[in-house]
């Protein structure tokens, strides 16, 4: 073959366009809807630019710490609330699920690449520097690693660096339970700069800086999420002055379950002591055990009542409601003991008037035409006493040593007298008071 001729073949075939590897390595991109051929962006043109950021990268320091102006690293916070709940008033605290995302500008981060974001995994988190922020009124905060750790971390190619992270956090609650449970609190969350003051690091909210998620899963329970605020204020410490940004998260106390566990059974146990008032005063058991049975039991009330509470010192509007609802039912108890004893004294002063009355008269009437003996010496008869005569209705009364007018008109119930005899051979010998008749003229002197 000519050489020429080979030579010429080889300039057409250069002439008509470039090689199928050249094209390749370009691909289609609409600008303006006009399709143009930009070049492609490999995996090691990303290799080759985070070894670029990287190279000579100090993650100790934070941005702009030696720049001419001096000024503060500005880190602007989001936060996204998951859940909220439980809340624990014993403890005085709560439970807060959140995505915590921090925004600020590295300019040792920058690049010039036709990307324009680079989304990166929490493997590139501790190559950088990042916030040291913490949550100040946290008693525990556990950060999520299952199945990865629950990070993300983005990079502009102007320095712009976004950092998230997934937090469950409880959180302190100062609780004032002066109104339960009718109460209304406003629980915190606050974080800061835990080394860097304010002339370091300034925290500023984003626009939207608070988001919720769907109330209807949160473990809140007794209460119910009213609203949300975010402030922003400084803290003078030994150490300098530190931005402190919180937020409020307002919950109001739901009464559904105070109502059915302890207003409703406090109440009625008030009405149930009252039906005493309708049981006959006589009655002493009755009345009686009821009395003490309600005071008891709202005795236990008001200890339960208090299990869902710390040990406050004050006294709440659940205190104040049980207190009386208990004075309630001492008072309806009380008030029988005084009846009854009121009521017992004025029987006894009775019963005492009409024994004296008895005993007035001294002298009885024996048999007809017989003399006035005096009976100062004779004792009243006592159930109890099986050695006594009776006067009973019906039998003959002269065999008996009582009153006829006694024995005939039956008041003999009243005031019954005996005497004592003495006992021989186990069986009871009864002794009849004999009386002597006064000596008549003409008369010899006759015994019974």
């Amino acid at each position: 073959m000519n050489p020429w001729l080979l030579f010429a073949f080889l300039g057409l075939c250069a002439a008509i366009g470039p090689s199928k590897q050249e094209e390749e390595d370009y691909e289609d991109v609409p600008i303006n809807k006009t399709w143009v051929l930009s070049p492609k962006v490999y995996e090691s043109d990303v290799t080759l630019i985070l070894n670029k950021l990287l190279q000579g990268y100090d993650n100790k320091l934070r941005p702009d710490i030696g720049g001419k102006s001096l000024r503060p690293t500005v880190i602007e916070t989001a936060v996204y609330v998951n859940s909220i709940g439980p809340v624990d008033p014993i403890n005085m605290e709560y439970t807060i699920d959140i995505f915590f995302a921090q925004t600020w500008y590295d300019s040792r981060l920058k690049f010039n690449s036709s990307m324009k974001l680079l989304m990166l995994n929490s493997n590139m988190v501790g190559k950088i520097w990042i916030p040291d922020t913490f949550f100040r009124n946290s008693r525990k905060s556990d950060a999520h690693w299952i199945t990865t750790p629950n990070r993300l971390l983005r990079l502009w190619s102007n320095g712009r660096v976004m950092y998230t992270l997934r937090l469950t956090i409880n959180a302190e609650c100062y609780l004032k339970l002066h109104n339960f449970p009718m109460d209304e609190h406003s629980c915190p969350l606050e974080f800061s700069s835990y080394g860097y003051p304010k002339n370091e690091i300034m925290y500023r909210w984003q626009r939207r800086a608070v988001e919720v998620a769907d109330q209807r899963y949160w473990r809140l329970y007794q209460f119910a999420f009213v609203g949300l605020r975010n402030t922003s204020d400084v803290a003078h410490t030994q150490s300098g002055e530190y931005v402190i940004m919180t937020i409020f998260f307002d919950l109001s106390r739901r009464m559904g379950y105070f109502t059915i566990q302890t207003y409703i059974p406090c109440s009625m146990i008030v009405v149930l002591s009252w039906v005493s008032f309708w049981i006959n005063k006589d009655a002493v058991p009755a009345r009686t055990s009821l009395g003490i049975t309600t005071v008891l039991t709202m005795t236990t009330l008001s200890t339960i009542s208090r299990k869902s509470l710390p040990k406050v010192s004050y006294v709440t509007a659940m205190d104040l409601f049980v207190s009386v609802c208990f004075i309630f039912t001492f008072a309806a108890l009380m008030e029988y003991g005084t009846l009854h004893y009121f009521t017992s004294n004025r029987q006894t002063k009775k019963a005492k008037a009409n024994n004296n009355t008895q005993k007035a008269s001294s002298m009885v009437n024996i048999r007809p035409g017989t003399s006035l003996l005096q009976m100062n010496n004779i004792v009243p008869y006592h159930e109890e006493a099986d050695y006594a005569y009776e006067c009973l209705d019906g039998k003959d009364c002269t065999s008996f040593f009582c009153c006829f007018d006694d024995c005939r008109s039956g008041a003999w119930r009243e005031n019954r007298m005996h005497s004592q005899g003495a006992r021989s051979e186990g069986s009871k010998s009864r002794m009849r008071l004999r009386s002597r008749r006064l000596p008549t003229p003409g008369l010899p002197n006759q015994s019974e």
